[in-house]
């Protein structure tokens, strides 16, 4: 497996810290599993970990920013978030089964704490967003 470069914000850990402790080990796992896939690309070279809104977010060269987060206001549920005006999340609703994910219009997956994530189905909704700039000519963005 390549070598990814990963830049890390020190102030992303302080967030994934803040996070309640029923809701933590999700949201370290919605990290793992975008730092795995970008691993996994060869089209990802480093990967930029920032927080934009104060939220956890992902960037690469080609890709659109990914964000996650829980909040207080709605604590039954946390999500992944994609850029609105992008085909992203549009495309996700084509591309897999209507009841597969749960989404919040066109700019985020919404997961319940105690839900079982369908991985691998998530890491090509990742995929398509770290590489999105070669993608979204794609009638499914490569998934």
């Amino acid at each position: 497996m390549k070598t990814l470069e990963i830049r890390t914000s020190s102030k992303v850990q302080e967030v994934f810290d803040n996070y309640p402790d029923f809701i933590r080990k999700q949201m370290l796992n919605l990290r793992q599993m975008v730092l795995e896939t970008a691993k996994e690309m060869d089209e990802v070279e480093w990967i930029e970990e920032t927080l934009k809104w104060g939220e956890p977010s992902y960037l690469t060269k080609h890709g659109s920013t990914l964000r996650m987060d829980w909040k207080a206001k709605k604590p039954d549920q946390y999500a992944m978030y994609f850029k609105c005006t992008s085909r992203l999340v549009e495309t996700f609703k084509t591309v897999f089964d209507p009841s597969r994910f749960e989404y919040e219009g066109h700019r985020a997956i919404i997961f319940k704490p105690k839900q079982r994530i369908p991985k691998r189905d998530l890491k090509k909704c990742i995929m398509a967003t770290l590489n999105y700039h070669k993608v979204k000519n794609l009638e499914t963005l490569g998934i």
